[in-house]
């Protein structure tokens, strides 16, 4: 379901994708979009009439410098860098979601865990454009939520100018490499405790 902030271009809702054992994530439950520091008056507005608990900007702190976000003197914002600043330099894609994932992996898993630790209600996540990081950190969650891969590529592919086929891509080197996205944020540091809460917060 697409978000009516004016001023973002691919905010939506994932709620409503099908997990494998039959449930559903829940409607309210994860809002991605791309950077809020465009958000219109009215914008602005509507995000804080979703009664957002937690906004993950995913953005370096560089970039908050020069496009600060309207929301972040609130209580509910964080600034939580996704990726090291020089992570990506030199990758083309699909290669740059790969290179994302194998050196990052303690940084992803920590920022992972926050989203379960968030107080109860909607989670907004956003990088720059709602496509690189916000749609790695999005997979994983629905990953760990159970969703099959191609509902998070379905998801992946409504975003501006992207391929559903690069987040399989991702999906198949985090199983052929890391045993699967649960796997990957286990060994990144996260507990099992902490995946079961980002799934059973997803989930209706």
């Amino acid at each position: 379901m697409m978000l009516a902030w004016e001023g973002c271009l691919n905010g939506r809702d994932v709620g409503g994708l099908p997990s494998s054992d039959g449930r559903t994530i829940r409607f309210g439950a994860l809002l991605r979009s791309d950077s809020h520091s465009r958000l219109t008056a009215g914008g602005i507005a509507a995000v804080r009439a979703a009664g957002i608990s937690r906004i993950v900007d995913l953005r370096w702190a560089r970039e908050t410098v020069l496009e600060p976000s309207p929301f972040a003197e609130d209580p509910v914002y964080r600034n939580e860098p996704l990726i090291g600043e020089l992570a990506e330099q030199g990758t083309t894609m699909p290669d740059a979601y790969r290179t994302m994932l194998d050196t990052n992996q303690r940084r992803i898993a920590d920022v992972f865990v926050r989203l379960g630790d968030a107080p109860s209600g909607p989670l907004a996540v956003h990088c720059s454009a709602g496509r690189d990081r916000t749609g790695v950190l999005v997979a994983l969650a629905l990953s760990v939520a159970s969703v099959p891969p191609a509902s998070i590529a379905a998801d992946y592919a409504r975003t501006d100018g992207c391929s559903g086929d690069t987040i399989l891509r991702m999906l198949n080197h985090l199983d052929n490499r890391h045993g699967g996205a649960r796997a990957y944020l286990l060994t990144g540091g996260a507990t099992g405790a902490q995946l079961e809460r980002v799934r059973n917060r997803l989930l209706s």
